[in-house]
């Protein structure tokens, strides 16, 4: 055991995951996953007693059941009292944000063992909605004060754009891929292709991953292609390029400080240290985004990790970004610079490693705002037999909104960073917004919304063509002709007129 290393060092030193096929009778609701999760973390680690012992107990916001205080549940499970419980708000990026957190409180010296925990039990409750029934979980009286909150829980969208139908994230995220799209000059069909051989990429990564959900790899062909089984969401994609939260999974992380890690005898080779850490926010709005292909948050975010890892994008030999969506895929490689082109490389895309260790978020399971702690477990095992090798995961809420970026390795640090650039990216330009603007207008991006196998309208981005600076307003359309148009050409460019009432024509 290395004596010399900096004592506030923070480490990983126990992971648990579990999923519970469909196939199965078994029916764990969200609290008996966390715990069982933390069960498994212990045991990973191990050495008996870490749970009892915890200082903190952060749990990931999970939307299957309503307990008065998540984080009471799961404590009150593993006979656990820690002097903080709290419970993220709604985000796909607080998994990574709280382990960034915790890294920093360890190493300032505020704690040595902390707990992350998350589960979600969306099959099950599906399944007893669907028989009209209600599952027979535990509840919390009003003696349990409600849980503290980590994050912002401001709306992600406000009046005018749900008006305008930009809310929910199987409408959004198309109109980034198709900006993309336009972006990288790929026609159509081409992008049709791309689509599906990074999600294949990711199917076989999943089908070797024994937490998987699904694990048949289909292939890029039966990944973008409609059938009865993969029915078209939001042009261009299908529900094998969307995330699959219909799955009953649980993960854990401990993250211990090096002096805790060795006052309890744990195995160096369970350890895997924080380099760094970094989170951002872009631009609240996506009205307000400079662009709709890109993310200069994560592109800061990322920088600021690699500088204080003391690293390159280069030395980064494994990934598992976000993967919600092929778009957010896409994104963060580039804002990351794991790509060395646009074309070929792992997944279609250029990419110089593999961008997933889990498989992704369709296909390993998309937990909803669990994630990401799926993905540091399975990246802890990944280093762990790859001693010395950098590892990298990402955390994305929202509308590649907010942004969470961890360094991870075998070989300590020196120190570990932590950084929010936040204010530097708050002065990056935005786009100015018009809510009631009709006139000319150049389409941005679009997608054609399906509803029970048909399409039924588009959603449009498009820029005003009355200044020198454009601004950027929502448009509609149910034209079945246009809504052929939009799914079989190139419309980004495209100049159109929009009415007062945002239909565009």
């Amino acid at each position: 055991m290395d004596v010399s290393l900096d004592p506030r060092l923070p480490v990983l030193v126990g992971v648990g995951q579990l999923t519970i096929p469909s196939s199965e009778p078994e029916k764990l609701e969200p609290a008996d996953l966390m715990a069982e999760a933390l069960r498994r973390a212990e045991r990973d680690a191990g050495v008996a007693g870490l749970l009892r012992d915890i200082d903190q107990l952060l749990s990931v916001n999970q939307l299957s059941w309503r307990y008065r205080n998540d984080a009471v549940a799961v404590a009150n499970r593993i006979g656990a009292q820690p002097r903080r419980l709290a419970t993220s708000v709604v985000g796909g990026n607080f998994a990574g944000v709280m382990m960034a957190r915790a890294a920093k409180a360890i190493y300032a010296g505020e704690c040595d063992l902390v707990a992350i925990c998350g589960g979600e039990a969306t099959r099950t409750r599906t399944r007893f909605r669907a028989n009209g029934e209600t599952p027979p979980w535990s509840t919390q009286d009003e003696n349990v004060l409600p849980a503290e909150v980590i994050g912002d829980s401001r709306p992600m969208v406000d009046e005018a754009e749900i008006a305008a139908g930009v809310q929910l994230p199987i409408h959004v995220y198309p109109l980034f891929e198709v900006a993309l799209r336009a972006q990288l000059g790929l026609s159509v069909d081409d992008h049709r292709q791309r689509m599906g051989n990074l999600a294949a990429a990711f199917a076989s990564v999943a089908a070797n991953n024994p937490y998987a959900w699904i694990r048949n790899a289909p292939s890029a062909d039966e990944i973008v292609t409609p059938s009865e089984s993969n029915r078209m969401i939001s042009t261009p994609y299908t529900k094998y390029l969307v995330s699959n939260n219909q799955v009953d999974q649980g993960g854990a992380v401990l993250i211990l400080s090096v002096a805790e890690a060795q006052r309890r005898n744990i195995s160096p080779d369970r350890w895997v240290f924080f380099h760094s850490a970094s989170e951002a926010i872009d631009h609240w709005h996506v009205s307000n985004r400079i662009n709709l292909h890109s993310s200069p948050a994560l592109h800061i975010a990322g920088r600021n990790a690699y500088a204080m890892a003391g690293i390159t994008p280069h030395d980064i030999a494994h990934a598992d970004l976000y993967s919600c969506f092929t778009s957010a895929v896409q994104i963060g490689a580039r804002e990351l610079q794991l790509l060395d082109s646009d074309h070929g490389g792992w997944g279609g895309i250029g990419a110089r490693i593999p961008l997933t260790t889990t498989g992704g978020m369709t296909f390993a399971g998309g937990p909803f705002n669990n994630y990401t702690t799926h993905g540091v477990a399975t990246m802890t095992n990944v280093l762990r037999n790859d001693p010395g090798a950098f590892g990298l995961c990402t955390a994305n809420g929202g509308y590649t909104t907010e942004h969470a970026v961890l360094v991870l390795s075998t070989t300590p640090p020196k120190h570990f960073g932590y950084s929010n650039p936040q204010a530097e990216v708050d002065a990056l330009p935005f786009t100015e917004r018009d809510e009631t603007f009709s006139g000319d207008v150049e389409i941005e991006s679009a997608t054609v919304i399906y509803e029970s196998g048909s399409p039924q309208r588009a959603l449009v981005a498009a820029l005003t063509a009355d200044s020198q600076t454009p601004r950027r307003t929502w448009c509609w359309s149910d034209d079945f002709s246009l809504l052929n148009e939009f799914e079989n050409t190139e419309c980004v460019g495209r100049k159109m007129q929009r009415q007062a009432d945002g239909k565009i024509v």
